[in-house]
């Protein structure tokens, strides 16, 4: 590693987001694992990293980050600026998962659903994006889903939609801040079926009467999902692979990280889908004179 970032990570009570703070700090740099409830429901994920942090003698800090809330962002953000004076990478990975019919789910679940995956994500960037701009330098990193542009199952409609949004806004970001000098990198998780508690913890359709009228025709494919996911998974593979390549990104140098990575080893399509994407999106870029817009590894 050739520098100590300061890394701010959403979402780190759990899954991805917990392993990546674990592994980030473990490469040395200096964590800070946002996640909501510190005080009570949190509280035991609060204690682990602090146990975590004293074993291995690495600097890793729970703090209290409502991603949901404007006011908990800016706080949380603010602790962090009062100790270190910056804020080098962000890893937006706070997430919530759903599953059911897509028809069950209410309008305000969707909405939901997208504050959660996507909303989240404009708050934190309009807390830091200001102090990056101020550094000439940042990094912010996007927790995607290879359900975006591979293949994928149904009966997830509300969290795939809310990927692929986060996904189109990452790209935009991409574009309109690197020449304040803040980098983007997307990595785009396959599904896994263990070492995240994303089928554990899934939402569920608020309209249950809907949902039952589904039962019949779709109940036992819907029931069985997560076991024939589980069966296409190459075995030996497990979730922290996704922290490493994490790791990976942050640890290169300014300008020579990727924008797109994927860790898929199912192999849904979407590495294959993206490269055509990113090298069509990159060709429009040079085409209409904004090619000064792309990152060296915009496309591969």
């Amino acid at each position: 590693m050739n520098q100590q970032n300061v890394v701010v990570v959403t979402g780190a009570s759990s899954g991805f987001g917990n392993l990546t703070a674990r592994a980030l700090a473990e490469a040395g740099h200096i964590v800070y694992a946002g996640m909501r409830a510190t005080a009570d429901r949190n509280a035991p994920a609060v204690a682990a990293l602090t146990r975590f942090g004293k074993e291995r003698g690495v600097q890793i800090t729970a703090v209290d980050m409502d991603v949901q809330e404007q006011e908990s962002v800016d706080a949380a953000v603010d602790h962090v600026m009062s100790e270190h004076e910056r804020v080098d990478v962000v890893v937006h990975n706070a997430g919530h998962m759903v599953l059911g019919p897509a028809e069950a789910f209410t309008p305000d679940q969707l909405a939901e659903v997208y504050d959660i995956n996507v909303l989240s994500t404009q708050r934190v960037n309009r807390t830091v994006l200001p102090i990056m701009r101020r550094q000439g330098r940042g990094l912010l990193v996007w927790v995607g889903s290879s359900s975006t542009r591979g293949g994928h199952p149904p009966f997830l409609a509300p969290y795939f939609a809310a990927k692929a949004a986060m996904d189109a806004l990452a790209e935009s970001y991409a574009a309109e801040l690197i020449k304040f000098g803040v980098e983007t990198t997307l990595v785009i998780p396959g599904a896994y079926p263990s070492g995240t508690n994303h089928f554990a913890h899934a939402g569920t359709p608020a309209d249950t009467t809907r949902a039952a009228q589904y039962d019949e025709l779709y109940g036992r494919l819907r029931s069985t999902m997560a076991e024939t996911l589980s069966d296409i998974f190459p075995a030996g593979r497990e979730a922290g692979e996704v922290a490493d390549e994490i790791v990976r990104v942050i640890g290169l140098p300014h300008g020579e990280r990727p924008f797109r990575t994927h860790v898929d080893p199912s192999r849904d399509g979407s590495e294959v889908v993206s490269i055509t994407y990113d090298r069509i999106r990159a060709e429009f870029f040079r085409r209409i004179g904004i090619d000064e817009l792309l990152t060296p590894h915009a496309s591969l």
